[in-house]
């Protein structure tokens, strides 16, 4: 059974930055970052392939978020930049496509002055 810690969310203020963690028990998968607002279905936010190599955004997101893993810690990382109001939500980290069973407890940001 795969475990998905993630971490490093908290209170910023709009057009601040965060950085999330997610320590997977998971290597040669293809991640993903997904977040889901009150009132809101999950969404897929950024995926990076297992080597790293490749990654895709939202287009919400687009140009604000990076994704980045580290192999050797089993790590995934999401960069957080300028954020919005609207990005205000639990993320939380999943394979990509997501699978139902390995959902944590995901961690929240909130995006308010």
């Amino acid at each position: 059974q795969a475990q998905l810690v993630e971490s490093g969310g908290g209170l910023v203020q709009p057009g601040g930055s965060l950085r999330l963690s997610c320590a997977a028990s998971l290597s040669i998968y293809d991640m993903g970052w997904y977040r889901q607002a009150p009132g809101s279905q999950r969404e897929l936010v950024a995926r990076i392939s297992w080597t790293g190599g490749a990654t895709a955004y939202a287009d919400s997101v687009k140009g604000r978020f990076t994704i980045s893993r580290d192999i050797t810690k089993n790590t995934v990382y999401l960069q957080l930049n300028s954020l919005k109001s609207e990005d205000t939500a639990v993320y939380y980290c999943n394979k990509y496509p997501a699978r139902a069973d390995y959902w944590g407890k995901g961690t929240l940001v909130t995006v308010s002055s």
